[in-house]
Order: C-alpha cells, then structure tokens, then sequence
C-alpha cells in the first residue's frame, strides 16, 4: 500500500503522524511511505531521518494522492478538498462538534477511521489514551499559568507558601485525563479534590490515591460549592465520540472567584463549559464574567515530540493492520478498529456523531458490506 503522512496545518500542530520509527516498521512489511517535506521538524525528526528509515520525502500533491493517509489532527477544509472516495483517512476526526468536516467527509466518500473512537476489549480508548494521558498532565501546568496575575489570573501559587494556602483545584471528570491532571495539581502542592459519577471509579482512585486528593461524587449541589470555592477548574469529562456535556453554565461563572481559570480539556468536542470556544497555542486564552478560560483544541502539541511519540506507540499496529490487510479486511478481523469507522462511502457510521447532528447513520456492518 502507499502511505502518505502530510504536514500539519493546523495553527500550532507540530505533531506528525508518523514517527521514522513507524516508518521502519512499514517499509519492513513491503509498503511505501510517503512523507511530506518537513512534516517531522516540529517533533525533532528531519527528512533525513525519514529517508533513513526506508519512506520517500516529496511534495504535498504526492502525499495525498496515497492510498491511506496518517495524520495527527483532524483535516482542515482545504485538506478536506483533497479527500477521494478511494482513500482511507486515519486520524483524529472529533466529528461530534464540527458540522462542517462531517459534510465534507461525506462529500468526499472516503473511508474515514477516527483514532478517538476506535476501542480495545475492555472498551477502553487505547488511541486517545495517551493524548489524555498528555493534556491531563498538562492541564495543572497551564492552569498554573493562566493563574498568575499578569495573564489575567488572581495570583495565586498552586502550592502556596508556609504560612499561605495553596491553590484550591477542581477536576471534573475521574478517567484518563482527570486522574493525570489530579496527580500532577497535587504533586504541585495543589488542594485537589476530582469529582465522577462513577462509584466504583471513585472507589478505585480513592484506594489508590487517597492521600494525595480527594474525591466527590460530581452532584449539581456539590460541583457548585466546589466550583465558587476554587481557583482552578479542569474539565475532564468525555463520552466517546459525542459532544461533551456542559457541566459549568455562564450563571455558575458569577459564583466564582475573580480570576480564578477554567481549563477545558474536552474542548476537541465541543467543551464541557457553557462560555468554551477553541483557542490556539499562540492566543491560548480568554474572559469571560472576570474567569479566564484556557480551551486549546490541541493541547498536546505544545509537546510535540513526546505527544508524536506517545500517539506513534499506540497507532502503529493498526496503521500495519489497515496496510497490511486493506481496511475493509482489517475491520472485519477486528471489531475493535472497526468501531473507529465514522464514515464510508458517503455515509455516516458513528451513531454518537448522528445524534448530535440529526444526521441518519448506518451500521457499520452495513458499511463493510457496500
């Protein structure tokens, strides 16, 4: 098969869909890989090292007249323009949200595999795992920042001094992301409470860090004491390949703390508070009612090479899977890549995505069988 990996355009992408280290591996199965000039510079990898590894550094029309394209984020409307009905298109998508890829992704009728809804046998999310693992890390970190007073925050040290508390933070949200921000907020100094609605979640993260944070059962009454008590909010929360639920109104924001941040790690579909809209790396935040809200759609890019590492590890074996097999045959081997089919042929095939546009969706059964 031919494998393009084109450059991310997206403002301030710097991952790369393919590592060299993927590369090797495909180039070892007898596939061709083509790699768009520069693609890799924004995580550290030169062409040089991508030709070492046995694929071809060309042009941009080369890359996207492949057989399967492997992206990190989902394609902008001029990458959109050049989708086939032949192609397979690997990638985050985060249809839920974003009416306009979807039209286009039908428009196209390419086969479109989204990497955050693809499943492995526990229904866990093994493709958005380890970007969640990133952006919770990362959430404390750049909540911390947008705190201090100089980007608009009420100036307080997340881990207090002797003699001055520290930073109160609320993470909504007890998965992936939530327990990573947890960690890192504590490890930080932070007063950490998370809040789920998942008993046997609580439970787990109660026996395992029970000292470090505390938990809550997330409650409309007990998220908005905690909410108006703290400085910094994560929202963590997600269901896989919907839109996020809006836990935090703009009424709830008159409560709180002036200057206190929102940091809403759910942005990618749609956000989790009522006042989110996406933002950038290079103008990562905003007020709103005196609250500053950090809601950058691609977190994970601000570490590029870690994250580009980390997401390589994860989607290599079904990148070999869908060269090896074609994805029409490594869908029905595997019913775990084939729940990360969105659409085919000019239809939709993620039910969470139909919902949320009032788009008819057909099974995906019925999409391997066209």
């Amino acid at each position: 098969m031919i494998i393009g990996c084109p450059k991310e355009i997206k403002p301030q992408e710097f991952r790369v869909g393919l590592t060299p280290a993927a590369c090797a591996e495909l180039s070892a199965h007898g596939h061709t890989i083509l790699i768009e000039a520069g693609a890799g510079l924004g995580a550290g990898f030169g062409d040089d090292d991508y030709t070492a590894a046995g694929a071809q550094v060309t042009d941009l029309d080369a890359v996207w007249d492949a057989q399967m394209i492997v992206k990190v984020k989902e394609p902008q409307a001029v990458e959109r323009a050049r989708l086939r009905e032949d192609q397979v298109l690997f990638t985050y998508l985060h249809l839920a949200p974003d009416a306009a890829q979807t039209q286009d992704l039908l428009a196209s009728r390419a086969t479109c595999i989204a990497y955050e809804t693809v499943i492995d046998r526990t229904g866990g999310l093994p493709l958005l795992a380890p970007m969640s693992e990133v952006a919770g890390k990362l959430a404390p970190q750049v909540g911390a920042w947008a705190l201090q007073k100089a980007n608009g925050g009420r100036g307080v040290l997340m881990g207090g001094v002797p003699g001055v508390l520290p930073a109160t933070v609320l993470v909504i949200g007890g998965g992936v992301v939530g327990t990573h921000a947890a960690r890192v907020a504590a490890g930080m100094g932070a007063d950490v409470t998370v809040l789920d609605r998942s008993l046997p979640r609580l439970r787990q993260l109660d026996d395992q860090f029970g000292r470090d944070f505390r938990t809550g059962y997330a409650s409309k009454a007990l998220t908005a004491e905690l909410v108006s008590a703290a400085d910094i909010v994560v929202g963590a929360v997600l269901i896989p390949g919907a839109a996020a639920p809006k836990l935090i109104t703009r009424e709830m924001l008159g409560t709180m703390k002036a200057g206190a941040v929102l940091v809403d790690v759910a942005i990618d579909q749609g956000g989790c508070f009522e006042t989110s809209k996406a933002t950038t790396h290079q103008d990562p935040i905003y007020e709103v009612d005196g609250i500053v809200h950090y809601c950058v759609a691609n977190m994970p890019g601000a570490v590029a090479r870690t994250s580009t590492l980390a997401l390589g590890n994860a989607t290599l074996p079904f990148v070999v899977a869908l060269a090896n097999k074609g994805w029409r045959e490594a869908c029905k081997a595997d019913p775990h890549l084939a729940a990360g089919l969105n659409t085919h042929a000019g239809h939709l095939t993620y039910a969470a995505v139909g919902v949320a546009q009032n788009l008819p969706v057909i099974s995906v059964e019925q999409a391997l069988a066209l």
